[in-house]
């Protein structure tokens, strides 16, 4: 593997510069910013500068998601979920770690596809499942239970909506359109690159309703002595919820990771029918 110390010292500085505007902007904690520098150095130090780009692109609209109509998305489902609005070091690290390993591997065994398949599919899962929950709890219509059809309330693990679905398609192919363009800059010929969109799409979308599905099944659901559900081990006034369903280990930023596991390898199957 030869190592870019340019590439590296520039990947730090723009991680640091990036996740530094979000910490301004209240998306992501002080760790989460840690979080986005260790992840971003390593993506695009290792991986390159489209790898990098769609981490930024992950990065970039998963913070403007979260701030839109966000009254709106605090009166709707904040209590749902586990945590608020601004990303923690864990987070970070759940949904820009494995890319960042991915990363690393694919430079020590010289640029394998199957590891660009394999990013691929990863971190369109991530956008996907980001830009499907921070737009689909604004949808006019209940969510449906991914498992039962039953309608639930926004923000409820499981829970899927249309908009909610066509968001995590287009965040999908966010991360496809990135990749693809931004490894055309440097190919012979765009011919080779096209599988890159529909490995995206179907890894992303494939992966969300993975997401959707554990969060329906295994996902650790907790009850408010109101009687609501929520992913919280405890309310916001420090009183401890009590625990329905699911498994107790299994918290979303697991529930995040594997689903992302799930896309990537949806990502290279796509890859290897089509190339």
């Amino acid at each position: 593997m030869a190592t870019d110390i340019t590439q590296i010292g520039l990947s730090l500085l723009l991680s640091a510069t990036i996740g530094g505007l979000a910490y301004w902007r209240q998306s992501l904690t002080a760790g989460g910013w840690l979080g986005a520098i260790l992840t971003g150095t390593a993506t695009m130090g290792f991986g390159g500068w489209a790898w990098g780009f769609a981490l930024v692109a992950f990065f970039v609209s998963s913070s403007a998601l979260s701030h839109y109509k966000e009254q709106i998305k605090e009166q709707r489902a904040a209590e749902k979920f586990a945590k608020g609005g601004r990303r923690d070091l864990v987070q970070a690290l759940a949904n820009g770690g494995v890319g960042a390993l991915i990363a690393l591997i694919y430079a020590l065994l010289d640029g394998s596809p199957l590891l660009l398949a394999l990013f691929v599919g990863v971190m369109a899962t991530v956008n996907a499942d980001t830009w499907a929950t921070e737009l689909g709890v604004l949808s006019p219509h209940r969510p449906r239970m991914i498992t039962t059809g039953r309608p639930v309330e926004p923000g409820t693990s499981g829970g899927i909506t249309l908009l909610g679905t066509s968001a995590a398609a287009a965040g999908s192919l966010l991360i496809g359109g990135v990749m693809f363009v931004g490894l055309a800059l440097g190919a012979p010929t765009m011919q080779t690159l096209w599988w890159l969109l529909p490995a995206a799409l179907l890894g992303g979308v494939g992966g969300a309703m993975v997401d959707s599905l554990l969060g329906a099944t295994v996902q650790a659901i907790y009850r408010y002595p109101n009687g609501k559900e929520t992913e919280r081990v405890v309310g916001r006034d420090g009183t401890p919820n009590r625990f329905v369903r699911g498994w107790r280990w299994m918290n979303n930023d697991l529930v995040n990771l594997g689903s992302s596991l799930v896309g990537g390898l949806i990502a290279v199957l796509v890859y290897l029918l089509l190339v």
